[in-house]
């Protein structure tokens, strides 16, 4: 079975070359919760075994919708069996590495660390959960339509729990993040071009054909280097700069010995053309 024909009760695939587009959906209210978390975790797994796919694009079904949030009541349940369980002093005293991930964490890390290239095409409001979803993707393209995007989730007594407040802060700074995250704010395209949490604006009449553009460009470029590129950029930028210099080392080794490279750099070389092949 293909990726595209996998079934999901929350995500509708669509696969057009290289491109994957997933439509997500959950009406009325189109919230993330746990079940559609874990759908999109399968959906990770099976791309990483699928070739095929270059470019995923990530949009919401509802035309004003994105991810509104994820959904409250799952939260709100987690927050009384938090509550309700008793806090030992051996659990107290855990570090950091001993603590286990959300699922959401660790979906968004798994978007973060694939080679496929991921793109939030930001159809409409995405807050809380949606606006985390598209901070974990490579690519943020968004609609001048959309109504708000962001984090406002000290509105209901907690914070971003999915990496919002570290993926924000490391795009903007802490400065700025303390400021949007804590003031609950919600930003409209162009501040959130300004800033740089988005990648482009593109208008409503013809959002869905920009995006497909987008896609279809990155999906005809060489698809190791851009990967490479990704690894490089993603891990790097978490490094001190002699270890983040060893990692691009090797990830440059990697596309060298790809047979696209040697391709590429004799069509060069002869005048011609190259075809990338993925090898």
């Amino acid at each position: 079975m293909s990726v595209s024909e996998r079934s999901y009760e929350h995500l509708s695939l669509e696969q057009r070359g290289g491109v994957l587009t997933c439509t997500l959906s959950n009406p009325p209210r189109h919230t993330l919760t746990a079940k559609g978390v874990r759908e999109l975790r399968q959906l990770v797994d099976d791309l990483n075994a699928d070739a095929s796919i270059r470019v995923l694009v990530f949009v919401g079904e509802d035309p004003g919708i994105f991810i509104a949030h994820y959904e409250v009541g799952e939260v709100s349940a987690l927050a009384d069996a938090a509550r309700a369980r008793s806090r030992s002093a051996s659990e107290t005293e855990k570090g950091d590495a001993d603590v286990k991930l959300y699922p959401f964490n660790r979906l968004c890390l798994g978007l973060e660390r694939m080679d496929v290239i991921t793109v939030a095409a930001i159809n409409g409001f995405a807050s809380g959960g949606g606006c985390e979803l598209a901070l974990a993707c490579d690519f943020r393209l968004m609609s001048d339509s959309v109504r708000g995007f962001g984090l406002p989730e000290t509105s209901i007594g907690i914070i971003p729990g999915a990496g919002g407040t570290q993926r924000m802060a490391r795009l903007l700074g802490t400065a700025k993040a303390l400021d949007l995250i804590l003031h609950a704010k919600l930003i409209r395209p162009e501040e959130a071009l300004a800033l740089g949490l988005v990648h482009r604006i593109l208008p409503e009449a013809d959002f869905r054909q920009q995006v497909a553009h987008f896609a279809d460009d990155l999906a005809g470029r060489a698809p190791i280097a851009l990967a490479a590129a990704k690894a490089a950029i993603q891990q790097g930028a978490t490094l001190p700069i002699e270890a983040a210099l060893a990692w691009e080392q090797r990830c440059l080794e990697r596309t060298m010995r790809s047979r696209d490279a040697a391709g590429a750099m004799q069509a060069v070389l002869s005048g011609g053309r190259y075809e990338w092949k993925g090898e």
